[in-house]
């Protein structure tokens, strides 16, 4: 078996998504055209070298993150030998808080989304905080009308849940369904039959905020962290959100704390008593 294969096989046994297998096999086709040699012969000092010339190179700290993960995945689980770099510390990711949408500019991007498939993607996407792979790949029999959820299958880590179904997003829907006619995958793209790219989606959510006037850097990510704020704003708990949005850990969804402005909605600069003063 070829060591593209054995790769690929490794990252199948681990069970990871299509986009961690790419992301993880790129940085190990990066890393072996930079040696021109086996990397199961590299050394700790080549790849210490390595990490340092992504560095130097002023490559993002994703990408270095990314290059560290998949060569120790490829040295202890392909290689099945001992990662050289165990305590060699690595860079840090900036903690940078995302964006998130007023109520007001939700509606706004809405209604500024003229195409009626756009319109029910962006309203399913905010009534039930979801990512960007589970939009596209929701099927008719994913909307609950009777019960008012969305099923997403096989989410972020391979889980399934349940989230919101709003009586709006089910109103865009129906009036959705009477104009298209999908058949088995709820938002196809060009040809009708797959589900429409993330791609295809990213690009007409950015020109729908432009139109809508919203000069926040708000990607179509940005719905789904909009909707986790809102619900915690109104007093949701976050046990319930985290629930919706299917994270792990409490402590990924603790981050809509920080985003939330309902614990500093009475507390005043206090410029605004200088002024008054």
């Amino acid at each position: 078996m070829k060591l593209t294969e054995t790769i690929y096989r490794d990252f199948s046994l681990a069970g990871f998504s299509e986009k961690t297998k790419a992301s993880y096999f790129g940085a190990i086709k990066r890393c072996k055209a930079y040696f021109q040699k086996p990397l199961n012969t590299l050394t700790k000092e080549e790849l210490k070298n390595y990490l340092s010339y992504l560095i130097n190179n002023k490559a993002s700290e994703a990408t270095i993150k990314h290059a560290y993960s998949a060569l120790k995945f490829l040295f202890t689980v392909t290689f099945e030998s001992s990662w050289l770099l165990e305590n060699v510390p690595i860079v840090k990711l900036p903690k940078k808080l995302p964006v998130v949408l007023d109520i007001s500019e939700v509606t706004a991007i809405l209604s500024a989304a003229k195409n009626l498939k756009h319109k029910a993607i962006f309203s399913v996407a905010y009534s039930g905080g979801l990512r960007l792979s589970e939009t596209v790949n929701l099927k008719i029999g994913d909307i609950d009308s009777k019960r008012m959820l969305i099923r997403v299958r096989q989410g972020k880590g391979k889980k399934d849940r349940y989230t919101l179904l709003s009586e709006t997003t089910l109103n865009h829907l129906r009036e959705y369904y009477r104009k298209y006619h999908p058949q088995e995958w709820l938002f196809t793209g060009v040809n009708g039959k797959d589900p429409i790219s993330t791609r295809t989606l990213q690009i007409v959510f950015d020109n729908t905020r432009q139109k809508a006037g919203i000069l926040k850097e708000a990607t179509f990510h940005t719905l789904r962290h909009s909707f986790a704020t809102h619900l915690y704003e109104a007093g949701v708990g976050l046990v319930h959100i985290q629930r919706l949005l299917g994270h792990t850990s409490i402590k990924t969804t603790m981050v809509y704390i920080h985003l939330a402005k309902k614990d500093t909605v009475n507390i005043k600069s206090p410029l605004d008593c200088v002024l008054k003063a």
